[in-house]
């Protein structure tokens, strides 16, 4: 069994990001470990430009921004092609690759980035026929921007998130007309000016407080039913795109020893980025449901300080731990263990989501005094952040984070 300094299991943002900060730091003894076969992640199949203005100053399409993050780690061992297909504790990883087959690696320290996926149709619980012609956001970009295939003529895009508007450029890109967007919820997920964009923009209705129905297709996708307002009719179409409600990739972590957040999805974390096995670090959108390229970047680079603070044996031991509560409408927050006594938090954690739309204040409690508070109206899909530097220092008997709704 080979054994390195860190392995690092995912060549997206933040896996690739967390590689090259530990360079900077001194640490060179490192394997990155991808599946694809080539270092970049999402942004790889992303070809509108949206890419890179925080981290490397300047606008960039999803494959050129992959093609930077993939250089600043062109002197580190990187592994395509290779699936990670069980961990084990101390650092202990089992991989599998088709030239040499399956084998076992270990690093001192591993980090954990292997992104999330979308949900399909079959989980979704829509009625109607199953022709072809029903895909993901993900699967859509593949085959635009990866195979250079035109699948459909005519779409529609089931979802508002951020990643819908995504779907609509790539349409736009491959020249598939896109019959309208669908949202259950009275407005779009993504930020407000989201709509208008799509609507003068691009041309594309945007139907709010829409149900899709059904899909109706003998072989192919011919159209969708929907339902507004108690009134039900069909869009004429040949592709329907669902969007959105993005899980963690967590298969090979399912049956693992690492503690997993059932709301959040992903591992659990302390403020560190160290999951429940503290040989283990986890960045990106494995942790939660989901942010952009440029948030993984950032988390990746964080956790690569603790990675090498942990190396260095500088790193605070995960002895006394304390919960970090989240109250509904709530559906999680994160880290959601405080390692104490407390110190060393990034200002890219202490973040929480809401189930349901709601408005009131987001608060921040201790002992259930409240140190913090802000008024808000909260959506679904939106990062909410409590401010890192209201957390008192030193030991604490309890920590949460509400939302009392006005």
């Amino acid at each position: 069994m080979k054994r390195h300094d860190v392995l690092i299991l995912g060549a997206g943002p933040a896996g690739l990001s967390c590689a090259a900060r530990l360079a900077e730091l001194g640490v060179r003894d490192i394997v990155i470990i991808e599946r694809e076969g080539m270092a970049g992640g999402v942004p790889r199949h992303c070809g509108h430009t949206a890419f890179g203005l925080r981290e490397f100053h300047r606008l960039m399409s999803g494959p050129a921004y992959a093609g930077r993050l993939a250089a600043t780690v062109s002197g580190l061992g990187v592994r395509t092609r290779t699936t990670v297909t069980a961990i084990a504790p101390g650092g202990v990883v089992d991989i599998v690759d088709p030239e040499s087959g399956p084998s076992r690696i270990a690093g001192r320290a591993v980090l954990l980035a292997f992104g999330v996926r979308e949900t399909p149709r079959s989980t979704r619980l829509v009625s109607g026929d199953r022709p072809w012609g029903v895909t993901t956001t993900g699967a859509l970009q593949q085959f635009v921007y990866i195979e250079h295939r035109k699948p459909f003529r005519r779409a529609v895009v089931i979802g508002s998130e951020l990643v819908a508007f995504s779907a609509l450029l790539t349409l736009r890109h491959a020249g598939i007309a896109c019959a309208a967007m669908i949202e259950g919820a009275p407005r779009i997920t993504a930020r407000k000016p989201g709509d208008w964009f799509a609507r003068l923009l691009l041309g594309v209705p945007v139907l709010t407080s829409t149900q899709l129905v059904a899909i109706h297709g003998n072989g192919k996708v011919e159209a969708v039913e929907i339902e507004h307002a108690g009134k039900r009719r069909e869009i004429a179409c040949d592709g329907v795109i669902f969007t959105g409600r993005f899980r963690p990739e967590t298969a090979t972590l399912a049956t693992s020893h690492l503690a997993l957040d059932q709301a959040a999805g992903g591992p659990m974390i302390d403020q560190y980025w160290r999951a429940s096995d503290p040989a283990y670090f986890v960045a990106g959108n494995l942790l939660r449901p989901v942010e952009t390229a440029g948030v993984a970047f950032a988390e990746g680079r964080a956790a690569a300080e603790s990675i090498a603070a942990s190396l260095a044996g500088q790193l605070p031991g995960s002895g006394r731990m304390i919960a970090l509560q989240a109250n509904a409408p709530l559906k999680y927050a994160y880290p959601q263990r405080l390692a104490l006594p407390l110190a060393g938090m990034s200002p890219l954690l202490l973040k929480a989501r809401v189930t349901r739309q709601a408005r009131g204040r987001l608060r921040l409690l201790a002992s259930g005094h409240e140190l913090w508070s802000r008024r808000m109206t909260a959506l679904p899909e939106r990062r909410l952040s409590v401010p890192v530097s209201r957390l008192p220092a030193g030991e604490l008997d309890d920590i949460a984070i509400d939302f009392i709704e006005e």
